[in-house]
């Protein structure tokens, strides 16, 4: 269905010839889609400028001259309004455009703008998105359930001649929000989620990196894991031992089918199943599991779906114990995918700096997007008024 928003045009198209006395009984509509290359406009201030009256026989030595100021700019002398400076942002961090790509656009629109230019243009609209950053990390983690997971970046190191540093994202999700945050990291260590969540109280979902299970001796945080991972373990076995492994999948297969069936129901509703239905299949579960795995050969890999499973079979069930809680932490993954697919694209961030601006640009993005908001129209609105925002009243951005 197109949107009658698209149409700029419309054509009327009658039969030529019609036999006299012909009637016309309805018509039938057909739409042609239609493409205009993205083009830059530039908005031209035309400042007069006045000289002050002298009365007479003033030598006129202390008159002036009056002009108006210019209107409020985004950045000081920048050539970029909020809505290009928006446009470069999802280019680059929603449709995975690298910088390079985006300046040949402008150069056969003519428009002959620096690499350094454009960089610094996005640097200095980060420095103004830094308090609405603050405040998104904060406005997530007063939530009391979180998704969390972690992904590479290579990062250009000037201590590092040639080389690139493997840094991380890490992803905060909270699902009763639908918001999200990136914070990079130069490492992977086990230190690093416990400072992002340091005054966090809540339920904690993730895979089983031993990062994350090293939170238990936090009272504050309850940790479950990802069914999905469990899962995945034992899809990657069916070669090594099918009977078994397939066996695994049909019990994870019932687990998800009542996932699907109770997705709309209410929250008392969604309990009672997952007690009464989804409880036993996985108890169940788990003393099948018992009784096969001194069978196994430790070296293989339906063994390290056993072990893998068995390892965190408590924490994969706690989602069964409060309806708002998900059976896997698939949607943080999804949110991480755009970063997957930029890192495919501009291949690495040009520094430590630069990809902590990144990680922040990716937040807003994937908020949007869980948001179904334009991230366009969303950016160039805040670059726009963020200036003059009063401090108390940033969060209404």
């Amino acid at each position: 269905m197109i949107s009658p928003d698209l149409v700029d045009k419309v054509l009327e198209i009658h039969p030529q010839n019609l036999p006299e006395g012909s009637k016309c009984i309805g018509s039938e509509i057909t739409y042609r889609l239609k493409h205009t290359p993205a083009r830059i406009s530039a908005t031209k201030y035309i400042r007069y400028k006045y000289l002050q009256a002298t009365p007479d026989g003033d030598p006129g030595l202390r008159s002036r001259i009056i002009i108006p100021e210019l209107p409020d700019m985004i950045i000081k002398n920048c050539l970029a309004d909020s809505s290009l400076l928006a446009s470069l942002v999802v280019e680059k961090y929603v449709d995975h455009l690298p910088a390079y790509r985006q300046l040949t656009r402008f150069q056969r629109a003519g428009i002959q703008i620096p690499y350094s230019t454009m960089l610094d243009w996005i640097s200095r609209a980060c420095r103004l998105l830094d308090p609405l950053y603050l405040l998104l990390q904060k406005e997530i983690l007063k939530s009391d359930y979180l998704m969390m997971d972690e992904t590479t970046m290579r990062v250009m190191d000037k201590n590092k001649k040639g080389k690139t540093h493997r840094g991380y994202f890490w992803a905060v999700q909270s699902p009763g929000t639908n918001l999200t945050f990136f914070e990079y990291h130069t490492g992977r260590g086990q230190e690093i989620p416990k400072k992002i969540l340091r005054n966090y109280k809540g339920y904690l979902q993730s895979d089983g990196y031993i990062g994350y299970q090293n939170l238990h001796d936090n009272q504050n945080i309850r940790l479950m894991c990802c069914m999905a991972h469990a899962r995945r373990y034992f899809s990657d076995a069916i070669p090594n031992d099918p009977d078994r492994a397939e066996y695994a999948m049909e019990i994870f297969g019932k687990l998800y089918n009542l996932e699907r069936n109770i997705k709309e129901i209410n929250a008392e509703e969604r309990f009672w199943v997952r007690q009464q239905r989804a409880k036993p299949i996985w108890e169940e579960f788990g003393h099948w599991l018992q009784k096969e795995i001194p069978k196994l050969n430790e070296k293989s890999a339906i063994y390290k779906a056993f072990a893998y499973t068995m390892g965190r079979f408590k924490k994969l069930a706690v989602y069964m114990e409060d309806p708002k809680l998900n059976i896997d932490n698939n949607p943080i993954e999804a949110s991480i995918r755009s970063v997957a697919m930029g890192r495919n694209n501009f291949l690495f961030c040009g520094s430590h700096p630069a990809a902590q601006r990144s990680a922040m640009l990716y937040s807003f993005m994937a908020s949007c997007k869980l948001h179904n908001i334009n991230p366009t129209d969303w950016l160039t609105d805040v670059l726009a008024k963020i200036s003059n925002c009063p401090k108390n009243q940033q969060k209404q951005l």
